[in-house]
C-alpha cells in the first residue's frame, strides 16, 4: 500500500456497531499513550494540546465539533440559532439549555451556576487563563433557573459560540474550584489534578509529566458507557516509542501525535498490529519570533514588553530569516503526504486560506541575504552580520522530536548561509508545553529568540483562534505566563481587526477579515509558518470504535470506544 493511503485513507474508523457495548466497564483496560505527558488536567491552566486532550476525559463543554467540523450538542439539548429563538435577534446573547440530569462523576448535580462559575473562573482578576479568548466580549452569563444559561455579549456576536464549546472551554464544578480563582488558580493542585467531571472518565491517580490512571464515571450519563473499566493514560518517551508500542508490540491501544518521518511510519504499519489514521484540520508548524529581548539579565522582566528586543524589532531580519528556508524540503523529510508547505497561520477552512503570501514558498537565499545587506546587516570576519555592534545570533529552541531537531539542524544551516548565528536548544516536550508558571522553559516564557512548534483550535471558525496575537494575549508575570500570542506581537490595526470579526455576520466578510489578520501577521514575520501538518495517530486492530476528529479533541468520543474480541 503506498504511504498515501496508508497514512490518510483511514481518518474514521468504525470497526463495529455500538451494540458491541454490554455494560460499563466490561472491556477491562484501555491504555493510550500521548508521548508528550500532561502536567496538569485543568485545560484553562496550559496551551498544551497534551493537557487539553487528556482533560477531555473527564471535563466537557456544553457543545464540540464532530469529525466532519460540523458542531454537536454535548451537555445541552441542541445547539441554539437565531432561527429556533435561542440566539437573540440583536445577536447580543445565547441561551443554551443543560440536558436534564447531568451529574458531577461525585454525583452532585450539574447546574447552570457551574456554567456562569467556569466564566468567572476564567476571567478572574489577577489570574492567568490559557483560554481566555474563547469569552472575549462576554459581558454577563445568566442562570434564571438550574438548567438554563444566557451569555449576554457587549456587542452583537454573529458567532456566539465561542464559550463553553469545544475542548478548550469546558465546564468546571463550581464547588471544586471556589477557592481556586485568580492568583490562587495554580495553587489549588487537588483539583487541578483530580477534577470532578461529565465526561466518560475519572482521574484516579495523577503524576505530573508521567501517568495518568483513570477509572468509568460511575455517573456518566449514559449507563452503557463507557465500555472500558480502566484507562492508563502513559505520558513521556518519545513519538517512536510510543508509534512502536502501538503498531508494533501492541502494548498500548491508542497513540496520539505520531510525528515521525513517513518511512519510519510505514515501516511500523508493515508489523500489523494496529492501523494508522490521519486527516488535514488547522494544525501549522510554525516558527514564532519573540519581539522582546529574553536576556536573562534583565532578570525577572526578561521576555516582557518592557523591553523590546535587539535585533528581531527589525522587520529586515525576521523577513530575512523566513526567505532562507526551504519549506518543501522540510514537509518532504518530515512529514511526506501527511505535511504541505505552507505560507500561512490560517491554512484551512479553505474559504479562509490566504494565497498573498505564497512567494514564500520557494527558498531564497540570495534574496535574504540583499534583504540584511540593504538593512545595513554587514558580514563580519567570522560570516556573523553585525549593525551598531549587535551580532545576529539567536538562540533557536523548540520541544524534543526527531522532526523537530531535523528541522532546526536543516534550518541552522541555511541561516548561517545569511550570516545568521544560531544555538540550538530542545527541551522535553512534558515541560514545554506543561505551562508551569513557575518553569522557565515553558513556550509561554519564550526565554528564547526564536521557537517552534505546532497549533490549532476547535471547530472550522477562526475567530477566537486570529484573536490570539491581540496584545492583551501577551504572556507576562502579571498573567502567571498565560497567553497564546508567544511572540508578544502588539498592533492596535490588528486588534481593530479582531474586535470587527467579532461582529461580522457575513461569511465573505468574516473571510477576508481572517485573511487580513494572517496576512498581517505573515507581512510582519511575527509568526514563520512552516508545515499544514496532518494530525496522525495510530489505534490498535482491537480497539473500536475510535473516529479521528482534527477539529477538537482526539478522545472526543472515548466513551464510544469499545475493545473488539
Amino acid at each position: 500500500m503506498k504511504l498515501r493511503h496508508a497514512l490518510m485513507g483511514a481518518a474514521c474508523t468504525l470497526a463495529l456497531a455500538p451494540a458491541a457495548f454490554a455494560e460499563r466497564g466490561s472491556d477491562g483496560q484501555v491504555n493510550i499513550i500521548y508521548w508528550q505527558a500532561p502536567s496538569t488536567m485543568n485545560p484553562y491552566l496550559s496551551g498544551g494540546t497534551k493537557e487539553l486532550e487528556a482533560a477531555s476525559l473527564v471535563l466537557e463543554p456544553l457543545a464540540r465539533y464532530n469529525q466532519d467540523g460540523s458542531m454537536v450538542p454535548w451537555l445541552v439539548e441542541s445547539i441554539p440559532t437565531v432561527e429556533n429563538g435561542g440566539v437573540s435577534a440583536d445577536l447580543t446573547s445565547i441561551t443554551w439549555k443543560l440536558k436534564p440530569g447531568l451529574k458531577w462523576a461525585d454525583g452532585s448535580p450539574v447546574t447552570s451556576k457551574d456554567v456562569k462559575f467556569s466564566w468567572e473562573y476564567c476571567t478572574a482578576e489577577g489570574g492567568g487563563c490559557a483560554q481566555s479568548e474563547k469569552y472575549n466580549d462576554v459581558a454577563n452569563v445568566e442562570t434564571p433557573d438550574e438548567l438554563t444559561v444566557i451569555v449576554r455579549f457587549s456587542v452583537p456576536k454573529p458567532f456566539p459560540y465561542g464559550p463553553f464549546v469545544g475542548a478548550q472551554a469546558p465546564i468546571l464544578q463550581a464547588a471544586q474550584f471556589a477557592e481556586c480563582m485568580g492568583p490562587k488558580a495554580p495553587e489549588c493542585t487537588d483539583a487541578n489534578f483530580y477534577p470532578q467531571g461529565t465526561g466518560p472518565f475519572t482521574v484516579s491517580d495523577f503524576r505530573p509529566n508521567d501517568v495518568i490512571q483513570l477509572i468509568a464515571n460511575p455517573n456518566y450519563r449514559d449507563p452503557a458507557k463507557p465500555a472500558f473499566a480502566t484507562v492508563t493514560f502513559k505520558g513521556g518517551g518519545d513519538a517512536t516509542a510510543a508509534g512502536r508500542s502501538v503498531l508494533e508490540t501492541g502494548e498500548f491501544d491508542y497513540a496520539w501525535n505520531l510525528q515521525l518521518a513517513p518511512d519510519v511510519l510505514a515501516g511500523m504499519q508493515a508489523a500489523g498490529k494496529g492501523e494508522i489514521i490521519s486527516g488535514f484540520g488547522t494544525l501549522v508548524e510554525r516558527i514564532m519570533v519573540n519581539f522582546t529581548d529574553p536576556s536573562p539579565d534583565l532578570g525577572d522582566r526578561r521576555a516582557t514588553v518592557d523591553h523590546p528586543h535587539p535585533f528581531l524589532t527589525d522587520i529586515a531580519v525576521r523577513k530575512a530569516l523566513s526567505m532562507a528556508i526551504d519549506r518543501e524540503l522540510l514537509t518532504e523529510i518530515g512529514y511526506g503526504d501527511a505535511g504541505r508547505p505552507t505560507c500561512n497561520v490560517l491554512p484551512a477552512p479553505e474559504i479562509y486560506k490566504s494565497s498573498a503570501n505564497d512567494a514564500c514558498l520557494v527558498q531564497d537565499i540570495e534574496g535574504a541575504k540583499k534583504v540584511l545587506d540593504d538593512a545595513g546587516w554587514v558580514p563580519g570576519a567570522d560570516g556573523v552580520r553585525v549593525k551598531d555592534g549587535v551580532r545576529l545570533s539567536l538562540l533557536f529552541q523548540s520541544s524534543t522530536n526527531a522532526v523537530r531537531q531535523d528541522f532546526q539542524a536543516l534550518i541552522k544551516q541555511w541561516w548561517s548561509e545569511i550570516g545568521v548565528e544560531t544555538e540550538l536548544r530542545n527541551i522535553d516536550a512534558s515541560v514545554f508545553f506543561g505551562g508551569d508558571p513557575g518553569s522557565p522553559d515553558t513556550f509561554q516564557k519564550f526565554f528564547a529568540d526564536v521557537e517552534m512548534y505546532a497549533n490549532n483550535f476547535d471547530g472550522t471558525d477562526p475567530e477566537a483562534y486570529m484573536a490570539n496575537w491581540e496584545c492583551s494575549q501577551i504572556p507576562s508575570p502579571e498573567t502567571q505566563w498565560q497567553g497564546n500570542n508567544m511572540p508578544r506581537y502588539c498592533s492596535d490595526e490588528y486588534d481593530a481587526l479582531v474586535a470587527e470579526m467579532a461582529t461580522t455576520g457575513d461569511i465573505n466578510e468574516r473571510a477576508r477579515l481572517a485573511k487580513s489578520m494572517n496576512d498581517m501577521l505573515m507581512q510582519d514575520y511575527a509568526i514563520i509558518p512552516l508545515v499544514d501538518r496532518g494530525r496522525v495517530s495510530a489505534h490498535s486492530n482491537t480497539l473500536g470504535g475510535v473516529v479521528l476528529n482534527t477539529w477538537d479533541s482526539e478522545l472526543w468520543n472515548a466513551a464510544d470506544w469499545y475493545r473488539i474480541k
